[in-house]
């Protein structure tokens, strides 16, 4: 069935009547002719089109609601000393037990960026097309990227919602297509696309491989896609072209995957060998940031040592459910994932045996308290000090500030010379008048977490996946750390999934096992290979490599995993699939009833 759906427009920069009423503050300078006063149509549409996709990601949109809509993240309102911090009128609870509704901040922010990321899509479209036309080289595979970030936006649209906008030119109504025909489209312009696209400017544009990588994942998804309250139906035409698509990758060659698996997320992943399309953050665009790094982590973490670094901190968002957590131990049984396997724990801060132990201890605050502080239980570190990375369990080690949340990092000399910083335990101090001794305690991550039970700042093991940046300079606002959209295991782990639902577990199994063996930076910690694979251990194999990356939310839609009962989550009901249309889109379409209808279930 299909909708035609008006939205007005006033200039490139404008809200969709629907949009968020914030979203003006936040969207980047660029126009269609530029940066730098002069007329550039072709790398201005670029760049606006571009542009906007890290504030599309972010954590409090779409980042946030794919992952907190998962068995893999939580963030429960954060109770203690000084307050309450994330209950933000239930809008990350409901999302998480799947009880949202069509006003939650998620749904609507996400919504809201995106429709508008595709917007600037369709208006450098719209300035491209008489160019390449024309006759314009340049234009015509700047043409054939535009389209392919336009399939791209719509499957992120299908994904979530259950719909696709198709809208060729900015001066045209939009018709909404759903189930089987929004995939045609998307598939259409994909292959459309592949002609005429680069086959060198990944990671951070549109590009041969970046198409082939995500026909593959449309066809994986498509039985969902098509029908998605009911059973998914596999069929060997769709995991032959996940084949198909999935080699094209593969055997080109220009890709490998990363011996270091937390390279794949540090400062300078953007020319790592895995990528294949990701968001370039590489200081060239003003909303830039390091909300994936910094928001499960501690409030109380500074991660970084120097004065570059004093406003880089944590600020106790979500955590791991024990539900995922517990994947690992079923993986790995009574060896712990941390020394398993490489992806789950990268030891960074060196901390000498004998400080290892900090029990009967007490966070040095001050000197008065009359208690046994940790002032002089701490190790030397020099500014290319490094916080552990992965699934973060127990108390960390870090730099600490002289009067915890304030002041300059604590520092200390080794004899050569060279200033270095003091890491200690992290700690945990808040102002609550002078009963200094009831607030000051080590942050100690425990695995218990939950919707119902109070949590304290520092409760649930969290996520330290990216690298908070080393070339930031405003600490948590700016980041050269590129967000992965797909990288080469997923090409692989896609391929395993396809040939496994097509009866050849020999392939699929030499797939997981490739990836699994590749991760070889530090040995002892190299997954071992598995003897054995069924369509359950690959889905734990898939949380194990991409959790932390907005994948889990579609696998677990794809291997009938939604409507299971995890932490604090108890509903079943398969149209919660798909998201509610936000409220504010349907009421700026009610101008026209049935234009944009919404979603079952809501």
């Amino acid at each position: 069935m299909n909708f035609h759906i008006k939205t007005l427009f006033v200039g490139l920069s404008a809200l969709l009547l629907w949009n968020c009423t914030d979203l003006e503050e936040e969207i980047i300078d660029e126009s269609l002719t530029g940066t730098d006063g002069l007329t550039e149509p072709i790398t201005g549409s670029l760049s606006a089109a571009y542009g906007i996709l890290p504030s599309t990601f972010r954590h409090t949109r779409y980042f946030g609601l794919q992952e907190i809509a998962s068995d893999e993240a939580i963030l429960p309102p954060r109770t203690g000393l000084g307050g309450t911090q994330w209950a933000d009128n239930d809008t990350y609870t409901t999302t998480h037990r799947h009880l949202i509704s069509a006003g939650n901040d998620l749904v609507s922010g996400s919504w809201s960026y995106l429709t508008t990321a595709l917007f600037r899509t369709v208006a450098a479209i719209d300035v491209l097309k008489p160019l390449a036309e024309a006759g314009d080289a340049e234009a015509v595979q700047a043409l054939a990227e535009m389209r392919a970030l336009r399939a791209y936006e719509n499957m992120l649209f299908l994904d979530s919602w259950g719909l696709a906008f198709k809208k060729e030119a900015t001066s045209e109504t939009s018709v909404v297509l759903r189930g089987a025909e929004a995939v045609d489209y998307i598939e259409a312009e994909f292959l459309a696309s592949l002609e005429n696209i680069n086959t060198d400017k990944a990671p951070g544009r549109m590009s041969q491989a970046a198409v082939h990588g995500f026909l593959a994942k449309l066809y994986l998804n498509a039985a969902v896609y098509r029908d998605p309250y009911g059973t998914p139906n596999f069929t060997d035409a769709d995991m032959d072209k996940v084949i198909t698509h999935t080699d094209e990758v593969i055997n080109s060659g220009s890709f490998a995957l990363s011996p270091e698996y937390f390279d794949l997320f540090n400062d300078d992943n953007h020319n790592n060998a895995e990528l294949i399309f990701a968001l370039d953050l590489r200081g060239v665009l003003n909303n830039d940031h390091n909300r994936w790094a910094y928001w499960s982590m501690s409030g109380s973490l500074f991660p970084r040592p120097g004065d570059k670094y004093l406003s880089m901190d944590g600020t106790d968002g979500p955590a791991a459910t024990p539900d995922f957590y517990q994947t690992w131990v079923d993986a790995y049984g009574s060896v712990d994932p941390a020394d398993a396997d490489a992806r789950f724990y990268q030891k960074n801060a060196q901390v000498p045996a004998a400080l290892e132990d900090i029990s009967g201890l007490t966070p040095y605050f001050r000197d008065t308290l009359g208690l046994k502080t940790d002032k002089d239980h701490y190790f030397l570190a020099g500014a290319d000090f490094e916080i552990d990375r992965g699934i973060i369990r127990g108390t960390m080690w870090a730099p600490r500030k002289e009067k915890f949340r304030s002041g300059d990092f604590m520092t200390g000399t080794d004899g050569s010379g060279e200033t270095k910083y003091r890491i200690y335990p992290l700690a945990e101090a808040r102002e609550n008048g002078s009963d200094l001794e009831d607030i000051v305690y080590y942050v100690d991550h425990t695995l218990d977490i939950s919707i119902q039970n109070t949590n304290s700042y520092a409760g649930g093991y969290r996520f330290a996946k990216w690298q908070f940046s080393k070339t930031s300079p405003d600490g948590n606002n700016f980041s050269d750390v590129d967000l992965i959209l797909l990288r080469l295991a997923d090409v692989y782990l896609m391929r395993a999934e396809a040939k496994l639902r097509k009866g050849d577990n020999g392939g699929a199994l030499a797939d997981v096992n490739f990836v699994r063996a590749s991760r070889t930076a530090r040995p002892d910690q190299t997954p071992k290979p598995w003897t054995s694979i069924t369509l359950e251990t690959l889905f734990r194999e898939r949380g194990f490599e991409f959790y932390w990356e907005m994948s889990r939310r579609t696998d677990q839609i794809r291997f009938g995993k939604y409507e299971d009962t995890w932490t604090s989550k108890t509903d079943a009901d398969v149209k919660h699939r798909l998201f509610p249309i936000p409220q504010t889109a349907i009421d700026g379409a009610s101008n026209t009833p049935g234009y944009l209808e919404q979603n079952e279930g809501y």
